[in-house]
């Protein structure tokens, strides 16, 4: 009796290829993994320690080296030292400030002061004034209407209006009485000019 051969499953086929190539692959990966790791290892030792610094698996990522700390403090001391600077500087226009305040209330309490001793001396001039017309207004009326006159007729006409309207009635119809008939009539047109300026009831 004959034997029968047996043939094998293509299941079974398909699992021995898988295994083979499983195997292949994983051989592929350690020979690239040994070859790899001097060349990474190399380019590493090329590179500055800043960028090696800010590699994912450099030594230097987190933790920062001597002369950047020293950057780091050279900085902080710079701004601490401009700080310094501009708040001296701040107190310095303050400090001016302040002063020129003062000076500026001296002067104006000086000038209060001047300008009060200003209106009592115009205050003063004023009085004296109106007394020493008061008192000339006098002298004319008691001297006598000719010689009144004769000094009324030099006098400006608007001068000399002046004091005939300070004057009483008669002293100032005596001195009209003795002066040209042009003096007379400048000085009338003169108080007639006054006195329209009035308000009228």
């Amino acid at each position: 009796m004959a034997r029968k051969k047996k043939v094998k499953s293509p299941r079974a086929r398909g699992g021995t290829l898988v295994m083979i190539a499983v195997l292949l692959l994983g051989s592929a990966a350690v020979r690239l993994g040994i070859e790899a790791g001097p060349a990474i290892a190399r380019e590493m030792a090329d590179l500055p320690d800043s960028e090696v610094a800010q590699h994912p698996g450099g030594l230097g990522d987190s933790v920062p080296s001597s002369a950047e700390l020293q950057h780091m403090l050279e900085a902080f001391r710079q701004r601490e030292e401009e700080l310094a600077a501009r708040e001296a500087e701040i107190e310095d226009r303050i400090k001016a400030m302040e002063i020129a305040d003062r000076a500026i209330k001296q002067k104006l309490a000086a000038l209060q002061e001047a300008e009060q001793q200003l209106a009592e001396t115009l205050s003063l001039a004023d009085g004296a004034t109106e007394a020493d017309v008061t008192r000339l207004t006098t002298v004319y009326e008691q001297m006598k209407p000719k010689d009144s006159a004769a000094l009324f007729e030099e006098m400006d006409p608007t001068f000399a209006a002046g004091f005939l309207a300070r004057m009483r009635p008669d002293a100032a119809a005596g001195i009209m009485a003795g002066l040209s008939p042009e003096a007379a009539y400048t000085i009338s047109v003169v108080l007639a000019g006054r006195n329209g300026n009035v308000p009228k009831e």
